[in-house]
């Protein structure tokens, strides 16, 4: 039987199918995956997806497994080496984002207990289910990326605009953005 999913899954990358039927809306709550998605969707900006999905495992390795805890170590001299490192996005300011936003990241850590625990509570605890029936009806922020996106923004995160953020919410499944006609809507919805 042949599944129905979100459009834009067939889109530049064959990594698109897997990453939407596996990982796009499934809602996190280990804050090591919170912290990968939001180095990732930074390192988007201006990009597209693919070119992010295509460098993800050099991400993994040259940001020691999204381990927030080592990439806020990270010195002037291992940035150097990171913008030398054709695995990843060299772009001096998303790298030196990255560890910034690792060490903002420890910081909320340590006042909410978890991460997770902080960006789940723009929700309410519960994914946003939408009921979209087209592509062209999925927006590009929402009320809870616009007051996220300031938060952040205000405790010092960089790259973390509300469209970057929606993303993030997509991807982390803080929002249900699947298609109803799609065969992942229901299964993240929960």
């Amino acid at each position: 039987m042949k599944r129905t999913r979100c459009p834009w899954a067939y889109g530049a990358s064959p990594l698109y199918i897997p990453y939407h039927d596996k990982e796009w809306g499934v809602p996190v709550h280990e804050d090591r995956l919170q912290f990968e998605f939001l180095t990732l969707e930074s390192a988007q900006a201006g990009l597209s997806w693919a070119t992010v999905l295509n460098k993800r495992e050099g991400y993994r390795r040259a940001f020691a497994g999204f381990d927030p805890e080592k990439v806020a170590r990270f010195t002037p001299e291992k940035i150097e080496r990171l913008l030398k490192d054709p695995g990843i996005i060299r772009n001096r300011l998303k790298v030196r984002a990255a560890v910034n936003n690792a060490r903002r990241f420890l910081e909320v850590q340590k006042e909410f207990g978890t991460f997770s625990k902080y960006i789940w509570g723009f929700t309410g605890g519960r994914p946003k289910v939408n009921r979209w029936t087209k592509l062209g009806q999925l927006p590009a922020f929402s009320k809870e990326s616009d007051a996220l996106s300031a938060d952040l923004k205000k405790r010092g995160f960089k790259f973390v605009g509300t469209t970057i953020i929606y993303a993030h919410m997509q991807a982390t499944g803080l929002v249900n953005d699947h298609l109803v006609t799609c065969f992942r809507h229901k299964a993240c919805g929960r």
